[in-house]
C-alpha cells in the first residue's frame, strides 16, 4: 500500500462522518486516461475532500510554502502533491503538471488559485486554461459545496467531462478556456446547493 492509499484510507474514516460527505458524480470521472479535475476552492480542506472523494489517485498542485513547512513539507510529496510558485509562471510546475496528463494520470486544480472568502466562486486564472488547451485530457468540473461543519453535510459534485477537441482545433486562449471551466463549476454550484 502506497502513502497516498493509507492517508486516503485513514482520512476517509475521519472526514466522510465528520463532515457527512455527500458525493455526487463519481461515475463523470473516467476510470482511464488523462483527467483535468477542476474545483471550486472555499477552504483548505478541499485537496483533502476532493482527494478522498475521487476513484482514482490525484495529483495536485499545491502552493510552494506548504513544502516548506516542518514535517508537513517532507508528507506533501507522498500525497501526490507538486509545488507552484504562486502569483507568476512557474514553468516547472506547468511541465510537472503536462507531463502528469501526458502519463494518463488525473491532475487536480483549483483554478481561482485561492480560498475564497466570501464562499462564492472567484475569477479562474489561465493556469487550468492552459492545461486544458494544451494536453488531450478530458476536463472533469467539480464543486465542494458546503460549509465545512461538524455533522453538516458537505457534498462533492463532478459534472460530466467536458471535451476541449473543438476548442483546441480553434486555438481558443488559455483565458477562454478558463471561463469555460469557471461556468462548468457555477453551473455546479448552482444546481446541487
Amino acid at each position: 500500500m502506497t502513502m497516498y492509499s493509507f492517508a486516503r484510507s485513514v482520512v476517509n474514516m475521519i472526514y466522510k462522518p465528520l463532515y457527512r460527505i455527500e458525493t455526487i458524480g463519481q461515475e463523470n470521472i473516467p476510470k482511464e486516461g488523462s483527467v483535468l479535475l477542476c474545483s471550486n476552492h472555499i477552504s483548505n480542506f478541499d485537496p483533502i475532500v476532493v482527494g478522498i472523494t475521487t476513484p482514482r489517485p490525484v495529483h495536485f498542485m499545491a502552493k510552494e510554502e506548504l513544502f516548506q513547512v516542518p514535517l508537513l513539507g517532507k508528507l506533501v510529496p507522498y500525497l501526490n502533491a507538486f509545488p507552484v510558485k504562486r502569483g507568476m509562471s512557474d514553468r516547472e510546475a506547468l511541465r510537472k503538471g503536462l507531463g502528469i496528463l501526458k502519463e494518463n494520470r488525473v491532475l487536480g486544480l483549483f483554478p481561482e488559485g485561492t480560498r475564497s472568502k466570501t464562499g462564492e466562486l472567484g475569477e479562474g486564472l489561465a493556469g487550468a486554461g492552459f492545461f486544458a488547451t494544451r494536453s488531450e485530457a478530458l476536463i472533469v468540473p467539480c464543486a465542494v459545496i458546503g460549509p465545512y461543519k461538524a455533522l453538516n453535510k458537505l457534498k462533492v459534485v463532478y459534472g460530466k467531462p467536458v471535451d476541449f477537441t473543438e476548442y483546441r482545433k480553434n486555438k481558443i486562449s488559455a483565458d477562454e478556456a478558463t471561463k469555460i471551466i469557471m461556468e462548468e463549476i457555477r453551473k455546479l454550484i448552482i444546481a446541487n446547493k
